[in-house]
């Protein structure tokens, strides 16, 4: 048993169901007065030098580059739905530096290249703080940093593995990481300092958006692309309106299903589920402290992630991910009551000093997963179309280094982004159903068993690792 299992058979239900009572199910990034107005459709046939499929970060990180690198080119970006609605409107807000989910994940992905990939994830994070101040976005942008914690003692000895390795990273005894965020679950903790940054996701990619169309980037929301063919003139994207003709394009569709035939069984959606709890009075915020508002994370395989929002409340996520039948991605799975009555359970034990705090919202979504849990990369059409996909729930920061990267292809340019294996080697495909949901099925049971075996890896995850698909967050 662990510690979160004892939770949820300790914690009342009655305390649970009086917590969630009347919770919205408006992911509360998108519940915001300030959301832009919608943008019209596309109404007519049309042409342009670059069309960007989707209006999440991937797409607007394009849009927004391509118009820094050549000011005079059309771009066009073709959103099905509204900019920032999907992933990149309901995420924790956690703005990480790594491009490969994490430093282990990238070692045992790209060995030869995962030093190199940690500086460029670090300069890429940079460049995404000088891009908000160089536009003035408002998004909350706090250079917090991360606070993994250890909450049974055999994580105490991996976080202690760390120490010393790095003067930006700072690890803390029982007492010391209590001193910064104090719960009753927590053994160790350690802070990565520079590493990561807090912001408000939705304000992010509205940032973006407003910045795009400062430079002239054309944006059409509920324009879907239903298909895309290449003409003698370029590449032809068929949608309900019309069809738009581009000299390149960049497809940021991320989890729905990619317009190439090629990448469809690269990726499956699993989905994340959230809360979000009302703003925290000022002895709330004494009982737990957290005056650094640090990012939390905890260690096991089924992890939650947490933070403070700028009006102080805590967003709880993480643990449960889901993956439905047959890869569907269906607006009804985003509500899921038994993982909201977990995350719930797990809440109360973390914090039990905020015992009558309600959650004002809870929301789900579907991340874009790969068998290597970070980006890759296609182009098709003799190089006229760049895809990019595989982020894995931590795209707010790698999706611009994964725009840089389209936007290299598509111009031809042989630089060092190009040429990193992580860029032209491909991850395994996942295997077409029923093998897919069995194999989540099968992984899932056994990463609960680790969980609950000291994180002793059992014979089915080391034939993952063996095999190119095991991670390490």
């Amino acid at each position: 048993m662990t510690t979160y299992d004892t939770a949820e058979s300790t914690i009342s239900r009655y305390h649970i169901a009086q917590a969630l009572a009347g919770a919205s199910t408006v992911p509360y990034w998108l519940d915001d007065p300030d959301r832009p107005a919608p943008l019209p459709a596309l109404a007519s046939d049309t042409a342009t030098d670059l069309a960007v499929v989707g209006g999440g970060y991937t797409g607007l990180w394009t849009a927004l580059m391509a118009k820094e690198r050549d000011p005079g080119r059309r771009v066009v970006v073709l959103e099905g739905n509204r900019i920032g609605w999907a992933a990149s409107g309901r995420n924790g807000g956690f703005c990480d530096a790594s491009l490969t989910h994490g430093e282990d994940n990238g070692k045992k992905h790209l060995p030869d290249e995962s030093d190199r990939l940690h500086e460029l994830g670090l300069e890429n994070l940079q460049e995404i703080s000088d891009t908000v101040n160089k536009y003035g976005i408002d998004c909350g942008f706090e250079w917090t940093g991360t606070l993994d914690v250890a909450t049974e003692d055999h994580q105490i000895a991996w976080l202690q593995a760390e120490e010393g390795k790095n003067p930006d990273i700072l690890f803390l005894d029982e007492r010391a990481v209590r001193a910064e965020v104090d719960s009753p679950v927590y053994k160790a903790g350690l802070w990565d300092k520079k590493g990561s940054v807090m912001l408000n996701p939705a304000r992010l990619a509205w940032g973006l958006q407003r910045a795009c169309l400062e430079l002239g980037v054309e944006i059409y929301e509920h324009t879907t692309v239903r298909g895309l063919t290449r003409t003698p003139d370029g590449i032809r994207l068929a949608t309900d309106a019309g069809t738009v003709t581009a000299g390149k394009v960049a497809l940021a569709t991320n989890v729905f299903p990619s317009l190439l035939k090629r990448t469809r069984l690269h990726t499956v959606p699993v989905y994340d589920y959230t809360l979000m709890t009302q703003p925290l009075s000022a002895e709330q915020l004494e009982a737990i402290g957290w005056s650094n508002r640090q990012g939390l994370s905890d260690l096991s395989n089924r992890f939650h992630y947490y933070r403070l929002t700028e009006d102080n409340r805590i967003l709880f996520g993480g643990y449960d991910a889901i993956y439905y039948y047959g890869r569907t991605l269906n607006p009804d799975h985003d509500q899921r009551e038994q993982t909201f009555e977990r995350l719930a359970a797990h809440f109360f034990a973390t914090f039990p000093q905020l015992n009558g705090v309600r959650f004002t919202h809870k929301w789900g979504g579907a991340i874009d997963t790969c068998s290597r849990f970070f980006a890759f990369f296609a182009t098709a059409h003799h190089g006229r179309v760049a895809y990019s996909a595989g982020y894995t729930g931590l795209g707010v920061g790698a999706t611009r280094f994964g725009a840089n990267v389209m936007l290299d292809l598509l111009s031809g340019t042989v630089n060092e982004r190009t040429q990193l294996r992580m860029v032209k080697k491909r991850p395994l495909p996942f295997p077409p159903e029923p093998l897919a949901w069995l194999g989540v099925k099968i992984t899932t049971a056994a990463m609960i068993r680790a969980d609950r075996n000291k994180g002793r890896r059992g014979p089915w995850l080391k034939l993952m690792d063996a095999v190119g698909m095991g991670f390490d967050s």
